[in-house]
């Protein structure tokens, strides 16, 4: 029998895993109770448990605001019902809650940890990153995680006593190690932590906890779903030829053999039962391995040498074929190519200009101000500290204010 004929007893399962009420969390779980604290010492909060207020921090960050209008495949003009950066962060913290729930982990730290792992993306998305990493090769490059973990500690302003937003050790290590051990000593993320190691080292070659874990495998769950959506709605993807996809294939024929005939109807049908399937395998997988090695502190997952959250072998080959399958048909859709190449050109335009000290007009008096004393090396990193701060629409705006001709986004 194929792997996903069993889909909807995947899903029948899963349904009937879910306990009402509140349980006890595990004794892997993180615990704010005995957080390794922040950097800066502040009073607790009468009302939240730190990672409750980790949260709080990262929604009412500007940062987090700004991921309104930061692509996550197509541009913001291009429609008003695909996703951003944010609603795709918001998706991701749904789903991480799940899973957290159903695995007794801390919910409040997956869901912080996932509400921020997008905060250091460029505008343009990814094509902005390479753009961005292109333009500052010689200067560290430019690393969209490596840009998250710099927000939080340096970037984001709001306090008195401290730059960044003061999170708790455990909010920067699962940052950190969003991808996984940060096994290349000189790696972006690795250089941007020096301050963090020095007042509490995060052990960099071992794994995060669980709920950051969580907080990665919900990621994947979230942008393969709503991107193989968006794709359809586009147009850049049929349900017709979906079925023929690796993971989704089965499903959209289900959705087409006993959905409704609306088309709105049977995309959703293909991308709910998407989700629904890769969390129960999630569930079902990491429960496996939890018990095979029987953790009784976070720190036993650090230690565990491999992932304790992750997805099955076949459906992690399943979706890896999935990657592959929407790398060609969307994200490398001439349409979307054509896009993301003119937003690239942009990115490289606005580096450069900020970067050039005789143009006076180009940043704000603050940041010229701040750019004089220093080098060249972090002059350009706070160009492109400024860069990469800026949305969609802003980047575009400020091209116009500076360059004769804009490349055409459409």
């Amino acid at each position: 029998m194929a792997l996903h004929d069993t889909s909807a007893a995947i899903a029948a399962d899963y349904g009937a895993s879910l306990m009402p009420g509140e349980r006890a969390p595990a004794r892997y779980a993180a615990s704010a109770i005995t957080s390794r604290g922040r950097l800066f010492d502040e009073a607790p909060c009468p009302t939240r448990s730190p990672f409750q207020r980790d949260r709080d921090r990262i929604l009412h960050a500007s940062a987090f605001r700004r991921l309104t209008y930061k692509t996550q495949v197509f541009v913001f003009h291009e429609g008003d019902h695909f996703r951003s950066r944010l609603t795709h962060s918001l998706e991701v913290a749904q789903i991480a809650r799940t899973i957290a729930r159903q695995l007794r982990l801390d919910e409040d730290l997956a869901e912080a940890l996932a509400l921020a792992h997008d905060l250091g993306h460029s505008p343009f998305g990814h094509a902005g990153e390479r753009a961005l990493d292109a333009a500052m090769r010689g200067f560290g490059g430019f690393d969209h995680n490596a840009q998250s973990v710099r927000v939080v500690t340096t970037l984001e302003r709001r306090y008195a006593g401290f730059d960044g937003l003061n999170l708790t050790w455990e909010m920067i290590e699962g940052l950190v190690k969003h991808n996984g051990p940060v096994l290349d000593s000189v790696s972006p993320v690795a250089k941007v932590v020096r301050r963090i190691e020095a007042w509490r080292p995060l052990d960099l070659k071992s794994w995060a906890s669980a709920e950051a874990q969580v907080a990665s495998l919900a990621d994947d769950i979230a942008y393969l779903s709503h991107d193989v959506d968006d794709g359809l709605r586009a147009g850049l993807l049929t349900l017709d030829g979906l079925a023929a996809a690796p993971f989704a294939g089965p499903l959209a024929e289900q959705a087409v053999l006993s959905g409704p005939s609306e088309i709105t109807r049977a995309i959703y049908a293909v991308t709910r039962r998407m989700i629904t399937v890769m969390i129960a395998d999630v569930v079902a997988e990491t429960r496996r391995r939890l018990a095979s090695l029987a953790p009784t502190s976070p720190d036993d997952i650090r230690a565990a040498g491999s992932a304790m959250v992750a997805f099955s072998a076949p459906v992690e080959r399943d979706l890896a074929a999935l990657k592959s399958y929407l790398f060609a048909r969307v994200y490398h859709h001439p349409r979307v190519l054509k896009v993301m190449q003119s937003a690239e050109q942009i990115v490289t335009d606005l580096l450069a200009r900020y970067r050039d000290m005789s143009d006076g007009d180009a940043l704000p008096a603050a940041w010229v101000a701040a750019m004089r004393p220093l080098n060249e090396r972090q002059q350009a990193r706070l160009a492109a500290d400024f860069l990469a701060g800026q949305t969609d629409r802003y980047a575009v705006a400020e091209h116009r204010r500076l360059f004769d001709a804009t490349p055409d986004l459409r």
